[in-house]
């Protein structure tokens, strides 16, 4: 008898937890918010800096409070006018997937724009200039696979893995964005299954697409703002649209290098972006990602030059990113 009141109380209270609001567990429900934040971002130190010594120039871009959440420092005030929260993912997709997660959680996000640096993939790039892709892909969603005994330069496909192949190479057919997967040795590249409010199921995403309106932003503030100009003098190429790819991986290799761009059509790679593009689509929040130059990703003659360049390309895409921020003031005045 105390057995079977106990399992019924079990069960009450299972059922119970199920259908409760499960607003009194988690984040702040901000829906009914009528003055939503944008957030500025960056990846790490430079990126930042960059972007806080521009807000230091400027009269009406105010830094009010700092807070920090998990150790993570958010820096809170407004741009002319438009509330914002500004702060650093940290380096890497894990970084960025729990910064940019928590800012949601606590902030009244609607909008976000990084900014940050970036691997060259395209050859028509060098230090400085700018790009601001329309799609994020992840490069190194993987299948690491053993050769077959009987011919070394042929793999021993898992069965689940054969058929994402077939359905990946029938996709391409009605979406021309669609990755054109192939291996790079042992590694057999596949694709994040994402979940999202109103679906049924797990999604497989080739790519992320960026917020049509703060694109036609970024192309109305390069008429606008004057010419971006590396200290040289030289004014720098700046291209939107296009496809960035990342990874948890510093991509410092020429070959490589060449196999992003004829599987993705990759124009620049770096460690966070696609992971900002994946937690900002299920949070419904529109986004905008720079990326300016640092180096070419393995493509040059000799060593790295990042540590050279990141400082520099952190100043050019900070002046794009200014004149996006006056674009969305003067589209959402507050």
């Amino acid at each position: 008898m105390r057995l079977s009141s106990f399992v019924l109380f079990v069960c009450i209270s299972l059922s119970s937890f199920a259908n409760d609001d499960t607003s009194q567990y988690g984040p702040k429900d901000f829906s009914n918010v009528s003055n939503k934040w944008t957030a500025v971002v960056a990846a790490y130190e430079p990126e930042i800096e960059a972007i806080d010594a521009a807000f230091a120039d400027i009269d009406d871009a105010q830094i009010t409070q700092t807070i920090y959440i998990k150790g993570v420092k958010y820096q809170l005030g407004t741009y002319k006018g438009e509330p914002i929260v500004v702060f650093s993912t940290g380096v890497s997709i894990t970084n960025a997937a729990m910064t940019v997660q928590m800012a949601l959680d606590y902030f009244p996000i609607d909008k976000l724009v990084m900014m940050g640096i970036a691997g060259a993939i395209n050859p028509k790039y060098t230090p400085g200039d700018i790009a601001v892709p329309e799609r994020w892909y992840f490069h190194d969603e993987s299948v690491y696979i053993n050769p077959k005994k009987d011919d070394a330069s042929a793999y021993e496909l898992p069965d689940y893995y054969a058929k994402q192949l077939e359905y990946y190479k029938a996709r391409r057919d009605t979406d021309e964005h669609a990755p054109n997967y192939k291996n790079i040795g042992f590694i057999h590249p596949t694709e994040v299954a994402v979940v999202k409010e109103g679906w049924d199921a797990r999604k497989r995403m080739p790519y992320f697409t960026a917020d049509k309106a703060l694109l036609e932003m970024a192309k109305r503030a390069l008429k606008k703002i004057p010419p971006i100009t590396m200290p040289s003098g030289k004014e720098i190429l700046v291209d939107i649209g296009g496809n960035g790819v990342t990874g948890s991986v510093f991509v410092d290799n020429a070959k490589y290098r060449e196999w992003l761009r004829d599987v993705y059509t990759a124009d620049v790679a770096e460690m966070e972006s696609a992971t900002v593009a994946q937690v900002s689509f299920v949070n419904d929040v529109d986004w905008l990602i720079i990326r300016s130059i640092s180096d070419l990703a393995g493509g040059q003659h000799g060593k790295n030059v990042e540590n050279v360049f990141d400082a520099i390309a952190s100043g050019t895409g900070t002046k794009l990113l200014l004149g996006i921020l006056d674009e969305l003031v003067a589209t959402d005045p507050q």
